[in-house]
């Protein structure tokens, strides 16, 4: 029979309590945790520069869309203008070291009908005539030019082009004058026209700054016609009468003071800035 202390001797052999055997088996386990297959590496900076280009991607994208946006909007539906000019008097507020309105100009409304009678319009200059006074805001070296012509494109710059605004008085067809003996004021097809957007104690104040030069009579200003104007063409005048250099001042021009309807930059629907004065520029037909 075999005694039960050389069983538990043997048993604490099996479990290796040999120190070599003990360390060899340490080093074994060591060298399965080292050779497991399991690599860390910090991937932070690689991370990082993934976002940088992905938010930079989706900026240029953002951009490009509001871009494509302004561009569409601007070249069809509505553009903002600014025009210096004190001739629209009281409707609109302009001149020259102040603060003028800013307007908003509706470029599609045209594109289905043609301006009527009463209608403040944006337009082009048609002759050199309409031009005196006025200089290009286009800087004098060529590549800041260009570039300028490129934001004119997104209404980031203003049009290289001498744009000024009027109300439509008569359209193509019709015969307008006006004599200050018979006491009418401006006639279209003989008949007076009922002008309410015309302050005529702005006319009486200008009258006598003028010395009696402007703003004199029921013309606010000199004789002029009968003119007849050519079809597709427009008669245009300043609400301040007195102190504008409408139609009336380019009589002697190849269109004979009237303004081709293909000029018209659009009709002027909103004042947006100053703050105080927003708001929206009706059209007055002053034939009915």
């Amino acid at each position: 029979m075999t005694d039960i202390s050389t069983l538990f001797y043997v048993d604490d052999n099996t479990r290796g309590d040999d120190p070599s055997q003990a360390n060899d088996e340490r080093g074994s386990s060591g060298g399965a945790e080292s050779d497991s297959g399991f690599t860390f590496r910090d991937d932070a900076p690689e991370d990082e520069q993934k976002g940088k280009s992905r938010w930079l991607r989706e900026l240029l994208i953002i951009v490009g869309i509001v871009l494509v946006l302004m561009f569409v909007f601007t070249q069809f539906f509505f553009r903002q203008y600014v025009v210096p000019s004190e001739s629209m008097e009281p409707t609109l507020h302009g001149c020259y070291g102040c603060t003028n309105d800013h307007i908003v100009v509706d470029k599609m409304v045209y594109r289905f009908s043609d301006p009527k009678p009463g209608d403040v319009v944006v337009f082009k200059a048609p002759t050199s005539s309409w031009d005196e006074g006025w200089s290009s805001p286009r800087s004098s070296n060529p590549v800041v030019h260009k570039i300028q012509d490129v934001l004119s494109l997104f209404a980031l710059a203003p049009p290289d082009e001498n744009n000024l605004v009027k109300r439509v008085i008569a359209v193509g067809g019709q015969t307008v004058q006006c004599r200050e003996a018979d006491g009418k004021g401006v006639t279209v097809d003989g008949k007076p026209l009922h002008e309410p957007y015309i302050d005529k104690q702005l006319q009486a104040q200008t009258y006598q700054q003028s010395g009696g030069v402007l703003g004199q009579g029921s013309c606010y200003g000199s004789d002029f016609g009968p003119i007849k104007v050519p079809e597709g063409n427009l008669w245009v005048m300043g609400d301040n009468r007195s102190n504008s250099a409408d139609s009336r001042a380019h009589i002697d021009d190849e269109f004979h003071g009237t303004v081709p309807v293909s000029d018209v930059r659009g009709k002027v629907r909103f004042i947006i800035y100053p703050f105080s004065r927003i708001g929206g520029v009706g059209s007055v037909d002053p034939q009915s």
